[in-house]
């Protein structure tokens, strides 16, 4: 069954363009994908490591800002694309450095203050990011000489590197690594006294998140061919947090369904209701009321119940 619904999903996914109406959804659903792999590299940390970040918004737009001015110095795509992720990384690493010198609420308070930075230098350094006007690219990239420039092409290619992210999360989770980080969140003193280099799986742990967020944020560049100071602002960080709550932590369907959730909500339902920020925030109480753990490890709650509910029923029918 489990072959069978994947099977399914995939096809589904990938035939989107073909009977979704107009180019309007089919941007959305790339978004949905885009921000579906940012929630998944913020995922690793509230998730697995129990590590929640207020500020990977300014590794999503470190690399979006950083592709940005490579392409504009006369640069290629295949050097945009490694220099954005190459300063990613090198960025995360001190974020890492840093952030990781507390845990809980100090380790949110950290990485709230880094994000905050980034966005000032996003504001603030005109000469470097253009401030509040940001900077624009000139085109998308062509791999193997096919153009994104079509919503449909984008979509195609935006789902290649979701599949990407969702195969490497996997291996992620089913490695031994990803087992350590779990114990790391559950016992870090036992980790420790295992032998276990507790910090150094964080570190590790915040360089996989953040190459993810990175890719993310080249991702979002390239589908606006524009990016300002609005992409490192704090809500950014929020919004991407928020998905991956609503959608269930520690899972790998729950980002991908809050990223779903949350762009439906922003783009197609603000359209028709303009307190929208309202609905969402209505949801998110409704899901943490009902669905502490998420929507997708609630639902399969709920399921598990009706099953076993309607089982003595089927039992004395017979």
């Amino acid at each position: 069954m489990r072959r069978v619904a994947l099977g399914a999903a995939l096809a589904i996914l990938a035939t989107v363009p073909l009977w979704v109406g107009g180019t309007y959804y089919v941007n959305i659903a790339s978004q949905i994908l885009f921000y579906a792999v940012f929630a998944l590299g913020v995922n690793v940390l509230a998730g697995y490591a129990g590590l929640v970040s207020l500020g990977h918004a300014g590794l999503f737009g470190i690399a979006a800002y950083a592709g940005a001015r490579i392409m504009n110095e006369g640069q290629g795509h295949v050097a945009v694309m490694a220099g954005a992720l190459a300063l990613t990384l090198v960025a995360a690493a001190v974020f890492a450095v840093l952030a990781l010198r507390g845990t809980g609420l100090g380790f949110v308070m950290i990485t709230v203050a880094l994000g905050q930075i980034v966005w000032g230098v996003a504001y603030r350094w005109i000469s470097l990011t253009n401030g509040d006007n940001g900077i624009a690219i000139r085109g998308r990239p062509s791999p193997l000489g096919l153009s994104l420039t079509s919503p449909a092409g984008f979509y195609w290619a935006t789902l290649v590197v979701f599949l990407a992210a969702v195969a490497s999360m996997a291996i992620f989770v089913a490695s031994p690594f990803g087992a350590s980080l779990r114990g790391t969140r559950d016992q870090p003193r036992r980790m420790n006294a295992l032998g276990y280099h507790v910090w150094m799986i964080r570190f590790l742990a915040f360089l996989f998140s953040g190459f993810w967020s990175g890719v993310a944020g080249l991702l979002y560049l390239y589908y606006n061919q524009f990016v300002s100071p609005q992409a490192v602002a704090l809500t950014a960080s929020a919004e991407v947090l928020l998905m991956v709550i609503a959608g269930g932590t520690a899972t790998l369907l729950g980002p991908i369904t809050g990223a779903a959730l949350v762009v439906i909500v922003k783009n197609v339902a603000s359209a028709h209701i303009e307190r929208w920020n309202f609905v969402l925030g209505a949801i998110f109480v409704v899901i943490v009321v009902f669905m502490p753990e998420g929507l997708v490890p609630g639902t399969r709650r709920l399921w598990r119940r009706a099953r076993a509910a309607l089982r003595p029923r089927a039992t004395a029918a017979e």
